[in-house]
C-alpha cells in the first residue's frame, strides 16, 4: 500500500538524519512514542490510544526510551497513582531536531508539488487517516 512506502520512506530519512546529528540509538518503533509526546507528559494509555499500539507495546518502548535517556517517568499531579512520560532535556532536543527534519522534507515536497497540489494532498491524506481510525 502506498501509505506504508510513504512510512517507512519517511522514517528511513528521519531516523538517518537523526542518527547523523547523535541520535543514532533511536530506532524507527520509538516513533510510535516520540511522535505523540507532550512536554509536559502524557499518560502511556494516552500514547497508547494516540498511536494505536498495544499498552504493553507502548510500555516496552517506554522503558527502552528512559533506559536510553530520551524520557522519564514522573507522577501525574492530578492523579499521583498514575504516571506521566515526559521528554528529558535528550529527549527534546530529539523532539526539535526531527520537527526541524520533517519540516525540511515537506518544505521539499510542496516545492516539487507546488504548494497548492501539496496541500490538497495533505488535506486529502488526513480526511482518509480519520476516516481509516474510525474503522
Amino acid at each position: 500500500m502506498l501509505a506504508g512506502q510513504l512510512l517507512f520512506g519517511v522514517q528511513r530519512e528521519l531516523f538517518g538524519k537523526l542518527g547523523e546529528l547523535g541520535f543514532d540509538d533511536l530506532q524507527p518503533r520509538h516513533g510510535a512514542v516520540l511522535a505523540y509526546l507532550d512536554v509536559d507528559g502524557v499518560r502511556a494509555t494516552e500514547l497508547a490510544r494516540r498511536s494505536g499500539q498495544h499498552k504493553q507495546v507502548i510500555g516496552t518502548m517506554v522503558d527502552e526510551l528512559e533506559a536510553l535517556g530520551y524520557v522519564e517517568r514522573r507522577p501525574d499531579p492530578v492523579d499521583r497513582r498514575a504516571k506521566l512520560i515526559r521528554p528529558t532535556e535528550r529527549g527534546r532536543a530529539e523532539l526539535a531536531a526531527a520537527d526541524k527534519i520533517l519540516a525540511a522534507m515537506q518544505e521539499r515536497h510542496a516545492r516539487r508539488l507546488g504548494r497548492e497540489k501539496y496541500a490538497a494532498f495533505k488535506a486529502a491524506f488526513q480526511d482518509i487517516v480519520e476516516h481509516q481510525r474510525k474503522r
